[in-house]
């Protein structure tokens, strides 16, 4: 098997579309190849067909291969919930709540037995695996302790292709200062160098990569324009910042940017209703001119409604329901609780909380493991917001904590596969009026779904409904990938990895 690794100058240096850029070309050209990172730090994940939890940058990233997600594909999950402390995922499975040092102390044998595991799993299925690093290879404070970079690379003897971002500027200082941080015996591994997200004419880049190419005696082997363009599934909330509403679009949706937002990528779809604009709004912000509000996943529910009591967002969106759709996802459906139940302070400090009392049900944590798992149902009745009785809806789980409905609540989803409100009930969600919830996360991926959503907030503002007419959100992600790949190939010297594959 033949291992390349991409490391970055920092974090956000466009590590994980890197990757997949080189998955996507392989893959085209007929290679068997996977995407990998060791450890991933994100709480933005996915559920596989096997059940098994993994960070969605790796399921973009096997996707752009054209393969199915496996969590061998990121051994090592870590979510972040509250005081320095991260649920730690090791292939797939929940492995407890771990403080930051007690994992690095006590859990670090386990979690390269995991990683190794892994690589010998899928070493069987591929030729090819492309690996991606995380944040620097050069925090000297954490080199002996890292699992993410160099360990990495030399566990697989990996050739290392350094990337830095130009956009955030300093990028020349930024690649001679982790070249010689490093020490020389993984300096050695570092074959080459690829300067990304340049905007502007290359050639004022010249001597300036004459300089370091003297220095480190290293390539830049590329030069990779910004593609304001792509449009492809993001790992870091703060990249949610670029959803802005435009001139163009009538429906405006809101998604509120908790403060432990997770799984923001539920709202992707939406952005591509051609009509619609999708803005991520603060707990601090005012929003008299949306068209509806989702409420989206959140690591931990009990510590963000604290949040939205203090941001005064908590009295602010139950006035807002009185006139628009509100639709909560997740940990943002089990805030419409009328109260989040967690006498074992299991999901946080606080105890047992006053929800926002939206839906007539109460969600409790301390009840049952945490919930991991693809779904599937049939909605149950029509309803105001346009949601149509029996339109079939794919998603997938990923909770703590179990929701009872109130006598008069109606459930929103009949389960077919799946977890939901309950294990007894084989019901998922709930809904009265404009106010609407479901554990189930990706639903605004199923066309028929979104679009009977989106059709409603058009007949409310007196626009035209479109229909069921062609899903550009399913067709757009295969074009996108390929759009990454070819930017990528266009602008790289491809020879290089030739060689890297023959060597």
């Amino acid at each position: 098997m033949k291992y390349i690794m991409f490391q970055g100058t920092s974090s956000n240096a466009g590590k994980t579309l890197t990757v997949a850029a080189l998955c996507n070309i392989l893959s085209r050209k007929g290679y068997r190849v996977t995407p990998f990172k060791s450890q991933n730090m994100s709480l933005n994940s996915y559920t596989t067909r096997d059940n098994d939890e993994m960070s969605v940058a790796q399921v973009m990233q096997s996707e752009a291969a054209g393969i199915e997600p496996n969590s061998d594909m990121n051994p090592i999950l870590l979510k972040p919930k509250e005081d320095f402390t991260s649920q730690v995922i090791v292939r797939g499975k929940p492995a407890g709540n771990m403080r930051f040092d007690d994992y690095q102390n006590n859990f670090r044998d386990k979690a390269i037995e995991a990683i190794q595991t892994s690589l010998n799993n899928l070493k069987e299925d591929f030729d090819i695996m492309v690996i991606e690093g995380a944040g620097s290879p050069a925090e000297i404070n954490m080199y002996d302790r890292d699992l993410a970079n160099m360990l990495i690379a030399r566990m697989t003897d990996a050739d290392v292709v350094l990337v830095a971002d130009i956009d955030q500027g300093g990028v020349f200082a930024s690649i001679v200062g982790t070249y010689f941080l490093i020490p020389e015996e993984d300096r050695k591994r570092i074959k080459a160098v690829i300067i990304n997200k340049f905007r502007g004419n290359a050639d004022v880049l010249k001597s300036g990569i004459d300089k370091i190419e003297e220095l480190t005696g290293i390539p830049v082997i590329g030069i990779v324009p910004f593609d304001e363009t792509l449009n492809l599934p993001e790992e870091d909330s703060a990249s949610l910042s670029t959803h802005q509403f435009s001139e163009n679009e009538k429906i405006k949706i809101g998604t509120l940017r908790l403060p432990r937002i997770s799984n923001f990528t539920d709202i992707d779809p939406l952005d591509y209703e051609e009509d619609v604009g999708i803005k991520l709004v603060n707990i601090y912000d005012k929003y008299d001119d949306l068209d509806a509000l989702v409420i989206p996943g959140t690591r931990n529910t009990i510590n963000d409604i604290q949040e939205l009591k203090k941001s005064g967002a908590f009295d602010y969106i139950k006035e807002v329901a009185k006139e628009i759709p509100i639709f909560g996802i997740c940990g943002g459906y089990q805030m419409l609780s009328t109260k989040i139940i967690d006498d074992n302070c299991s999901e946080s400090r606080h105890g047992t909380v006053e929800g926002l009392g939206l839906l007539d049900m109460k969600t409790a944590f301390g009840k049952i493991d945490k919930v991991i798992t693809q779904s599937a149902g049939t909605i149950l009745e029509d309803s105001p917001i346009g949601f149509k009785k029996g339109t079939y809806v794919t998603g997938y789980e990923l909770h703590e904590g179990i929701t009872l409905l109130g006598n008069g609540l109606k459930p929103f989803i009949k389960i077919q596969k799946g977890n939901g409100n309950d294990q007894t009930q084989k019901f998922d969600g709930a809904i009265n009026g404009n106010i609407c919830g479901t554990y189930f996360h990706g639903i605004f991926h199923n066309f028929e779904f979104r679009r009977n959503f989106t059709d409603q907030l058009r007949i409310n503002k007196g626009l035209e409904p479109l229909g069921l007419t062609e899903d550009t959100f399913k067709n757009s992600k295969r074009v996108n990938y390929d759009q990454l790949g070819d930017l990528f190939m266009n602008n790289v010297d491809m020879d290089f990895f030739k060689k890297l594959l023959k060597e």
